[in-house]
C-alpha cells in the first residue's frame, strides 16, 4: 500500500491535504463559504437551517457528484460537457430495464451505472486514440446520449415527457434515507466519492500521472506513462461518476426521464474552474472543486430566500463569477501584471552595518 499511495510529510501534510499547489485558493473558498453564510444567515435566519441546506444539497446532486471526476479531466486538458445527457440516460435505462423487461431494480440500476460508464469510455476513447477535440466530442456526446434516451424509452410504452414511475419504495429509499436521522444518504455518497477522488488524484500514482499528462502529455510518454489510457481513464471516471448520479437522481424525484439532470452542465464547469482547475490542464484539486460546488449550491440556496431571486435567473451570478474568474487568472497569469505587481511590493530594508 505504500508505494501507491505514499505517506504525507510531517512538514507539508496540511498543505497537501488541501490541495497542495491550490493550497492558498482552497483556504479563498472557505473564506467565501463563511462569507456566503454571514450575508445570507444575518438577512435570512432560516439559511443557517442545516436541514433546508441539506435539501439544497440533495437537489445540486449533478454537480456535487460529477464536478469532482470531470476535474480529473480537465486536468489532462481536456473537457467533459456529456455528462449530464448521461445522467439522463442512466436514469431511462434504470426505468425501462425495471418496467419493460422486469429486472430487479437494483440490477437495472447497477446496468444503467455501467452503461453510463460505457458512454464515458467511448468519448475518451474518441479523445484519447483518435486525437478528436474534446469539446467536439462531449458535445457530440450530449446530443447522442440525448436522443438514445429519448429512443429508449420508446420501449416503455409511456410517453418520453410523463417519464417512468412508480419505483419500489426500497429503492426510493437510497435517496431518503437519512443517517443519524440527520445528514441524508447522498450526501454521504457524495463524501465517500470525494475519498476516493482525492486518494486517487492527490495520493497515488494515479494521480501523478494525470497531473503529468496535463502538463506535457510528450514528456508523460518518454517517461513511460501511457498519456492515451490515461486521458481515456478520466473520461470513464467521469461517465461512471454520471451514473451514480442518474440512480441517486431516479431514486430521489422517483421518476425516470431522458432529461434529468440536464441543466447543470454550465455549474458543473463553474464549480471545477472557481475550484482551482486550469482550463489548460496541469492544475487542479478535487478539494477545491468540492469547496466551490457547496460554494454554488449556496448561492443558489442563498439568493432566492434571501433576497427575493427569481430562481430563473440564478444562472446570471454564476455565469458572472465564472467569467470573473477565469478573466482574473488570465490577467494575474500575464507577465506585465506580474510584474507591476511585484513593484507594488515594499522592499525590505537591508541591515545597516551588515
Amino acid at each position: 500500500m505504500s508505494g501507491i499511495f505514499p505517506k504525507l510529510d510531517s512538514q507539508n501534510g496540511l498543505r497537501r491535504l488541501w490541495g497542495g499547489p491550490n493550497f492558498r485558493w482552497n483556504l479563498f473558498l472557505l473564506a467565501l463559504l463563511l462569507a456566503e453564510c454571514v450575508v445570507f444567515g444575518a438577512a435570512n435566519a432560516k439559511f443557517l437551517s442545516l436541514n433546508r441546506v441539506f435539501i439544497a444539497a440533495v437537489g445540486d446532486l449533478p454537480i456535487w457528484f460529477i464536478s469532482i471526476f470531470v476535474t480529473f479531466v480537465m486536468i489532462t486538458g481536456g473537457i467533459d460537457i456529456q455528462s449530464c445527457a448521461i445522467v439522463g440516460f442512466t436514469s431511462i435505462v434504470i426505468g425501462v430495464g425495471w418496467q419493460a423487461f422486469g429486472m430487479n431494480i437494483w440490477t437495472a440500476a447497477a446496468l444503467g451505472v455501467v452503461v453510463a460508464t460505457l458512454c464515458g469510455a467511448l468519448s475518451g476513447f474518441f479523445v484519447a486514440y483518435c486525437g478528436v477535440q474534446a469539446m467536439v466530442v462531449t458535445l457530440g456526446g450530449s446530443f447522442l446520449y440525448g436522443g438514445l434516451a429519448l429512443l429508449v424509452s420508446t420501449l416503455s410504452g409511456t410517453a418520453a415527457y410523463n417519464g417512468i414511475s412508480g419505483f419500489p419504495d426500497g429503492f426510493k429509499a437510497l435517496a431518503k434515507t437519512t443517517l443519524f436521522g440527520v445528514v441524508p444518504l447522498p450526501i454521504v455518497i457524495f463524501l465517500l466519492l470525494l475519498l476516493c477522488a482525492y486518494l486517487l488524484l492527490h495520493r497515488s500514482k494515479y494521480g501523478r500521472k494525470v497531473f503529468l499528462v496535463g502538463v506535457n502529455p510528450q514528456a508523460a510518454e518518454y517517461s513511460g506513462v501511457n498519456a492515451r489510457a490515461v486521458v481515456m481513464s478520466t473520461y470513464v471516471l467521469s461517465g461512471l461518476a454520471a451514473g451514480i448520479t442518474g440512480v441517486v437522481m431516479t431514486s430521489q424525484l422517483g421518476i425516470a426521464k431522458s432529461d434529468l439532470g440536464g441543466n447543470f452542465t454550465m455549474m458543473i464547469i463553474t464549480a471545477c474552474v472557481l475550484g482551482g482547475t486550469l482550463s489548460t490542464g496541469g492544475k487542479g484539486s478535487v478539494i477545491g472543486t468540492a469547496l466551490a460546488a457547496v460554494a454554488i449550491t449556496l448561492l443558489r440556496f442563498g439568493m432566492p430566500l434571501c433576497f427575493g431571486i427569481n430562481k430563473q435567473y440564478l444562472d446570471i451570478p454564476i455565469g458572472v463569477l465564472l467569467v470573473v474568474v477565469v478573466v482574473g487568472r488570465a490577467v494575474a497569469g500575464n507577465p506585465a501584471v506580474a510584474a507591476w505587481l511585484g513593484r507594488l511590493r515594499p522592499k525590505k530594508k537591508s541591515k545597516a552595518g551588515a
